[in-house]
């Protein structure tokens, strides 16, 4: 497997992450102790090293999941979590305040069996905290030696550049990576978040590359699916950012015939050509895939090292492009200039 740089950091990552949100959930979505500990072995096995949890996922099971099975192999790993979300009853088990930051550390290294994370999320912004507050105990947490780089998730763009602003202005660690939905049915990030993370040697670090197993072949147009068992999309609620209705659109099944093209073209499954088509940004540093199955991990190994060629890119590209709105299509047609 290759591997790339993630951000301005140095740290080297391979270019699948192993997310493993759904270890230590409950059948029929998630993924036993057992198998989840395979699963790792494997992806370790094929050359990955970028293991992504969070304190949140399967009420802290994942995490411990994912320490028992790194033990002994520590140093070979390239280890992220996250913190923002609840994780307790209290009033302070949530948000980006110090004393739930620190905290919540504590309990994802008690968890993780280590002494340090290589990679902190802010998991969303914090409306009730001061960006200031967070950042400081983010950059305590470095200096300290608990935590080796800091990254963002699911901030608007201004919220970002706000932050990387203080940093800098304190001389506080910043940002270098930022996990964002992203991928052929989702690219609502290119407007703005691209241009942002290659202007701060930001490396992105997309979740959800298939649509929530949208691009992977599997669920055809008009036949939504009910069986648990089927997917995240058959259990998803109607509000939920991958929910069936969010999937089941015109565009969404052009976007899908023409990854089955290619991947027909190019010998490869649908989930590879969408993986291979990310890994083609040069912002993006790493792609999650967020397996349940062997099965599926298996299939999604298939897509590291995978070269579409240039005339597929492009014809994914233009499939798959959104309406830029105001102000982007303005900027398109009338912002350019040569010297």
């Amino acid at each position: 497997m290759r591997r790339r740089v993630l951000g301005g950091s140095g740290i080297v990552v391979s270019e699948l992450a192993l997310g493993t949100m759904v270890f230590g959930e409950g059948p029929p979505r998630g993924t036993d102790p057992q198998d989840a500990a395979a699963i790792i072995r494997r992806y370790l096995e094929a050359g990955g090293n970028h293991l992504d949890t969070a304190d949140v996922y399967a009420g802290g099971r994942s995490e411990e999941i994912v320490g028992e099975a790194i033990a002994g192999i520590r140093d070979q790993v390239v280890l992220a979590t996250k913190v923002r979300f609840t994780t307790g009853p209290g009033p302070n088990d949530r948000g980006l305040s110090r004393l739930h930051i620190v905290r919540g550390v504590e309990d994802s290294l008690r968890r993780l069996r280590t002494d340090h994370v290589d990679l902190l999320y802010m998991h969303t912004w914090d409306p009730l905290t001061r960006i200031e507050e967070s950042l400081r105990a983010f950059d305590d947490l470095v200096s300290g030696g608990k935590v080796r780089a800091i990254g963002v998730s699911n901030f608007t763009a201004w919220q970002v550049m706000k932050s990387l602003g203080i940093s800098d202005r304190y001389g506080w660690a910043r940002f270098t990576a930022a996990q964002y939905q992203h991928s052929l049915v989702v690219r609502d990030v290119e407007r703005e978040f691209v241009g942002l993370c290659e202007g701060e040697g930001i490396g992105m670090v997309p979740w959800s590359p298939l649509g929530g197993g949208f691009l992977s072949g599997k669920y055809r147009s008009g036949d939504r699916p009910t069986d648990p068992a089927a997917g995240r999309l058959a259990t998803q609620p109607d509000d939920d950012e991958e929910a069936w209705d969010r999937r089941d659109t015109e565009r969404n099944w052009a976007i899908l015939a023409e990854v089955e093209r290619v991947a027909a073209e190019v010998e490869a499954t649908p989930s590879q050509v969408a993986l291979a088509w990310l890994l083609t940004k040069p912002v993006v540093s790493s792609v999650i895939v967020g397996v349940r199955t062997m099965a599926q991990l298996d299939d999604n190994l298939g897509a590291a090292g995978l070269d579409l060629p240039a005339g597929a890119v492009a014809a994914l590209d233009e499939a798959s492009a959104p309406g830029w709105g105001y102000p982007y299509r303005f900027l398109g047609l009338y912002g350019s200039r040569t010297p």
